[in-house]
């Protein structure tokens, strides 16, 4: 692990960009950023596209680890170049952000009211690739749709097993469960995902922490005991469908949780700005989440 990695994830001031939309949500994500899927004619053309809007937000003057003290990368963008400069290198010695890698294959079918994660084949020679592009951790993801017991505890179980695989290669793993912010029993769901996981931290060694990235809770501060847990490393959440106002107004209700949002973040940058407006709108949207990161 990179002492001066793991030391900006415990005390920095700012928040995780999720920069990891993957071969599925890419289209979404673009037509957002102002392309339409008629501007690309293959796959290849299409993760050009993205790349070129994830090292634009990269390399814009407003996205430093002053505010910004992590970035969630798809292996693609891994394996791309900024600059002729690995991405993961340019993040952390150009811009002082410490890189992650969503390593997760997507869902199954949900069961039980819940998406456990897909097989992810390989993971050990992915990981053993991620160490050597100097990743600091990963992220995984996993849906709660229901405050089912049984379901709920397959969940953090899955994930847990997993960030044991992850931690055995020297990496911080981001553990995903998110609950559905919908949900008409997310409260409810929410008691329930905080005791498995505070059962399941009991089985990892207190020199392996581990982070989490949870939904916004309906009430706040419930996670407070695993922000406080010695076993954790930092606590992060994902805005789940809240605006960016909405998100940020509730995060600030958090005590000593930061952010780690993708389209709240890139919310209002299109590709046809120029170089000067797009710069002012994401150093805006940094500024406020940023903000409501540390409010707590």
């Amino acid at each position: 692990m990179n002492a001066a990695q793991a030391d900006q994830m415990r005390k920095g001031a700012g928040f995780i960009a999720a920069l990891d939309q993957s071969g599925g949500s890419t289209p979404k994500a673009l037509k957002l950023y102002g392309v339409m899927e008629d501007a690309y004619g293959s796959e290849d053309e299409m993760f050009d596209m993205i790349h070129a809007m994830r090292a634009r937000i990269i390399k814009s003057p407003a996205f430093t680890g002053e505010k910004v003290v992590g970035a969630i990368l798809f292996e693609q963008t891994m394996d791309r170049e900024i600059d002729g400069i690995p991405t993961a290198t340019y993040l952390w010695e150009k811009r002082g952000v410490v890189p992650f890698l969503k390593i997760d294959k997507g869902l199954e079918a949900e069961e039980g009211g819940v998406q456990l994660m897909k097989p992810i084949p390989g993971l050990d020679d992915l990981l053993s690739k991620a160490v050597k592009a100097g990743i600091f951790g990963t992220k995984e993801r996993s849906v709660i749709s229901a405050a089912n017991p049984e379901g709920i505890a397959r969940v953090v179980a899955q994930q847990f097993a997993l960030g044991k695989q992850v931690l055995s290669h020297g990496l911080v793993p981001i553990i995903e469960p998110e609950v559905t912010i919908s949900i008409a029993d997310k409260a409810e769901a929410e008691e329930i995902l905080l005791a498995e996981i505070l059962k399941a931290l009991d089985e990892i060694p207190a020199e392996t922490p581990v982070m989490l990235k949870l939904s916004l809770p309906t009430k706040p501060n419930h996670y407070k005991p695993l922000v406080d847990h010695p076993k954790v490393m930092k606590v992060v959440a994902l805005s789940g469908g809240y605006s960016r106002d909405e998100a940020n107004a509730m995060l600030a209700q958090n005590t000593g949780m930061i952010a780690s949002f993708s389209r709240a973040l890139t919310e209002g940058l299109t590709a046809q700005q120029d170089d000067g407006a797009f710069d002012v709108v994401l150093e805006k949207t940094v500024g406020e989440i940023h903000a409501a990161s540390v409010a707590g």
